[in-house]
């Protein structure tokens, strides 16, 4: 397992390396964010945005979004895949933000995840992007990926890699980490085959030092 210092080190050199990673998802109010990291599961962000404009067009709010029906839904977002139960949280949430929230998104980690389809990754997306007050790592595919094969988290599960992360990182730095982890597993750290010798962190990487 790496160290505070060494984790920090990582960080600093991906942030080097990536210095325009930012969010791939367009969007233009919490609400869209919320629907559209609702949409990126198992989906390319460039497919999302694709997606998202007819969508939006439509409902760009949560009180013109309850009152689609999930038919509608379902046929504009069918690209983004699973769409049948995508479609069914889009507008269960459109539904629970009208009459719980007042139709606005909550700015907090505990009121977005009760949130229909909203679960703690995608909540600390919202709260990074939406919010600017990132509070945590969203651990997706890429992240989880990267932590196991440095050696930030030998941890399997989401939630766990998140809190070894959290104890590695200062809070300053969620906001490169979540970027950065998605941008290297993107075009770097690839899950079939890995540009291991264009890897700025190849020397600090524990997958990679087993195998030389």
């Amino acid at each position: 397992m790496k160290t505070k210092k060494e984790a920090i080190e990582i960080l600093k050199i991906l942030k080097e390396y990536y210095p325009e990673a930012t969010c791939s998802l367009d969007f233009a109010s919490p609400f869209e964010m919320a629907i559209s990291v609702m949409l990126s599961a198992q989906c390319t962000d460039e497919r999302v945005n694709k997606t998202t404009p007819a969508l939006f067009k439509k409902a760009n709010t949560p009180e013109k979004m309850a009152k689609l029906s999930l038919e509608e839904i379902e046929k504009i977002i069918k690209p983004c895949g699973f769409y049948k139960t995508k479609a069914k949280n889009i507008l269960a949430c459109s539904k629970m933000l009208v009459e719980e929230f007042g139709g606005v998104v909550p700015n907090n980690m505990e009121d977005l995840q009760k949130l229909a389809g909203i679960g703690r990754k995608s909540a600390n997306v919202i709260m990074l992007e939406a919010f600017n007050n990132p509070q945590g790592i969203a651990v997706d595919t890429h992240a989880r990926r990267i932590s196991n094969k440095i050696g930030l988290s030998k941890e399997t599960e989401p939630e766990k890699i998140e809190q070894d992360l959290l104890k590695l990182l200062p809070k300053e730095s969620y906001y490169d980490a979540n970027h950065l982890f998605v941008w290297h597993g993107r075009y770097t750290c690839v899950a079939r085959k890995p540009k291991c010798e264009e890897c700025p962190v190849r020397k600090m990487c524990d997958t990679y030092k087993e195998g030389k």
